[in-house]
């Protein structure tokens, strides 16, 4: 029975995105399709990591496309093409990297960098390329936390080059001085090495830059606000009303310099007790999720307050890369595939793409 592209499509439209809720089809997902008698073939092209969710994805893509009569064989090809989103007005992209993330909370000791690095891998798990910056000058903690030391290499004596580990790019003042040296600088000094090591870092066709910010709002936050070209923050907190309250200062400085909240993560939500299995909110109940809501920003998830996750940290394996099937590391990945679905419903980048415009005399 003959059948055209019309009614392949009219099929597959039935097939929805999971994380939007809008079928592929009118998102225009669905592509190069092509059909020779009962066979079809199609791309569809994600505008986000989501590789953990592709299986299942494709099955449905096949058992809608043999919906249609005469349909016999289905080919489907499910690809990820991240673009850089925008940015704060009048800041330039960097080379080599598509869209910056910042992970911020505006207290310190709330698992800021352990969100952080786990997001970063679970990005990469999901299929981006993917960096983490340790933006953190008086208390750089990545290079522990990823398992990575030693001095940082620089080929042709200007850009330093990015540290890898499990599938990460990664940079941190860490690298440039001595474990036990306190960086004793005053906010403009700090600043300006946070803008070098951003510069002057040779990342590598990033999908993602992920940054762990330092806590609070001071100069080196403004720094990263200001001049660095940001696709959006996530916040950090714990249920605790002193950390939300700081938290919402992070929040506020952000809007302020019209950076996209991507969303809040509340972490150590709940401790559930190996031995008893008991469940204690230790510091409160959905505080996080309150706040969100009050302030209209995405709820991203909870994360529990367990010790294997601060164990797999400290040994430089974080939970994602240790336990990639825990229902720790699932959470993490569902944050991060709803933290790329916020990226790329941003605006496209525009920034030169247009003609540059001299005016003269001659003109």
């Amino acid at each position: 029975m003959a059948f055209t592209e019309q009614d392949l499509l009219a099929a597959l439209a039935s097939v929805k995105d999971p994380h939007t809720g809008k079928d592929f089809v009118a998102a225009r997902a669905v592509r190069n399709v092509q059909i020779a008698g009962g066979d079809v073939a199609f791309d569809v092209e994600l505008g986000y990591p989501a590789q953990s969710l592709v299986p299942a994805l494709r099955s449905e893509f096949i058992a809608a496309a043999r919906t249609v009569p005469g349909v016999q064989n289905v080919s489907v090809n499910i690809a990820t093409k991240v673009i850089a989103h925008a940015v704060q007005r009048g800041v330039q992209l960097l080379p080599g990297v598509k869209n910056i993330i910042a992970v911020a909370s505006g207290k310190g000791g709330v698992g800021k960098s352990t969100t952080a690095v786990n997001l970063a891998l679970a990005l990469a798990a999901e299929g981006a390329r993917v960096g983490l910056l340790d933006a953190d000058i008086y208390g750089p903690s990545q290079p522990m936390m990823t398992g990575t030391s030693g001095d940082l290499e620089s080929l042709d004596g200007k850009l330093m080059e990015p540290k890898r580990a499990m599938g990460l790019q990664i940079n941190s003042i860490g690298f440039l001085v001595k474990e036990e040296q306190a960086m004793i600088w005053r906010g403009p000094m700090a600043s300006q090495a946070l803008e070098q090591l951003i510069t002057q870092t040779r990342w590598d066709n990033l999908d993602y830059l992920v940054v762990d910010m330092p806590p609070g709002t001071g100069d080196i936050q403004l720094t990263m606000a200001q001049k660095v070209p940001l696709t959006g923050a996530v916040i950090v907190t714990t249920p605790q009303d002193i950390a939300l309250l700081d938290a919402k200062k992070g929040v506020t400085m952000f809007q302020k310099v019209s950076v996209p909240i991507l969303g809040l993560v509340e972490n150590m939500a709940v401790h559930i007790c190996r031995n008893c299995g008991h469940v204690e909110h230790i510091f409160g109940h959905e505080g996080g999720k309150r706040m969100a809501e009050s302030l209209g920003m995405d709820y991203l998830g909870a994360l529990p307050l367990q010790l294997s996750i601060r164990e797999q940290a400290d040994s430089g394996r974080p939970t994602v890369a240790a336990e990639p099937d825990s229902d720790v590391a699932r959470i993490y990945k569902a944050i991060a595939r709803t933290v790329a679905v916020k990226v790329a419903q941003q605006a496209k980048d525009f920034s030169g793409k247009f003609p540059t415009i001299t005016v003269s005399k001659n003109t």
